[in-house]
């Protein structure tokens, strides 16, 4: 076998066991009163998200992100590319057995409540009744609705969060290996937020793949083996955070004592002021701490120095030339 033939069998192999794999997808959409202008809200998207991973999707409002949910789980068709969920081309029905969805604006049938709601997602899902009952219950504990309020209260007379954690409920009650999640944390309190970052973590721990998008970017450096950012349609940069934001060994550190002398060999650029310094750091961490022992001096503050995923982020968007 040849060196190419390797390489393609390889590069199908991994496509196969891959959890997402979009190749060029395209979505054009047509407007206008004549219906004869088109307008490109994805334009040749390619990732490929491993099995067992976090994907945070990220990007402004009208990048796109919706628009590629809804190509991964065919609920639109694209004008052109091809993909894979879980090995199984997109559209395919088959695949939807295996896979949990949370839209960012969810309808449910309201006059429900939360418990009805679930058991008759239980039975689409063909689970059996005692299992599914079993199911309901735990999952409506781990979103933080009780059992007995979820019995009682109509889902119109949910809050927006209470919503979001019931919907993220339907999402897992099929126990699906790929989970997709349009803004979990839309809604919901400080709490709410922690509660759902936990449970994607929980999910993570378990093996499952987690596709998701948010504005929130601190949860997503929490989170996410990997990210991308799309923009205007594009994905313009995609990968884990230390490929993204680099692995910088610098550390701006803080402390008292010592000599501008001794320490000036250390921390580039220094200022030194009544006893106290601060500066950066660009050597070996642990020899910096050794020294510091031996001339008497002491170590207040040290942080690692590396562009934050906000300032990242913000930084891809302006060169893109967005109004931001």
């Amino acid at each position: 076998m040849t060196t190419e033939a390797l390489t393609i069998s390889d590069s199908e192999n991994s496509i196969q066991t891959s959890a997402i794999y979009a190749d060029k997808l395209t979505k054009t959409y047509r407007t206008g009163f004549w219906m004869n202008q088109k307008v490109s809200s994805l334009i040749d998207c390619s990732l490929t998200v491993p099995r067992g991973q976090t994907f945070g999707l990220l990007g402004p409002n009208g990048a796109g992100k919706t628009t590629l949910f809804k190509l991964l789980l065919g609920i639109v068709q694209p004008s052109s590319g091809t993909g894979k969920l879980l090995g199984v081309n997109l559209g395919d029905r088959s695949v939807k057995q295996r896979i949990g969805y949370l839209p960012e604006n969810a309808y449910f049938y309201d006059y429900l409540t939360g418990w009805e709601f679930l058991e008759f997602i239980g039975g689409i899902f063909g689970i059996p009744p005692s299992i599914r009952r079993q199911r309901i219950a735990e999952l409506l504990d781990l979103v933080g609705l009780s059992q007995s309020a979820a019995r009682k209260k109509q889902i119109r007379q949910y809050s927006k969060g209470m919503t979001q954690r019931v919907g993220l409920a339907q999402a897992l009650l099929n126990e699906p290996e790929l989970v997709f999640l349009d803004e979990p944390m839309s809604g919901l309190d400080p709490v709410g937020r922690y509660q759902i970052r936990e449970i994607i973590l929980m999910l993570k721990k378990q093996g499952k793949t987690v596709f998701f998008n948010t504005h929130i970017l601190s949860d997503v450096e929490i989170i996410c083996d990997r990210i991308g950012i799309l923009n205007k349609g594009e994905l313009i940069c995609s990968g884990s955070l230390d490929e993204l934001l680099g692995t910088s060994q610098t550390f701006q550190v803080r402390g008292h004592g010592g000599t501008v002398e001794q320490l000036e060999k250390w921390l580039k650029p220094l200022e030194f002021q009544g006893g106290s310094w601060h500066g950066q750091l660009e050597d070996d961490s642990s020899k910096f701490l050794s020294f510091l022992s031996e001339i008497g001096a002491s170590l207040t503050d040290m942080n690692l120095s590396r562009q934050t995923l906000e300032e990242f982020f913000i930084d891809q968007i302006r060169g893109r030339g967005s109004n931001y």
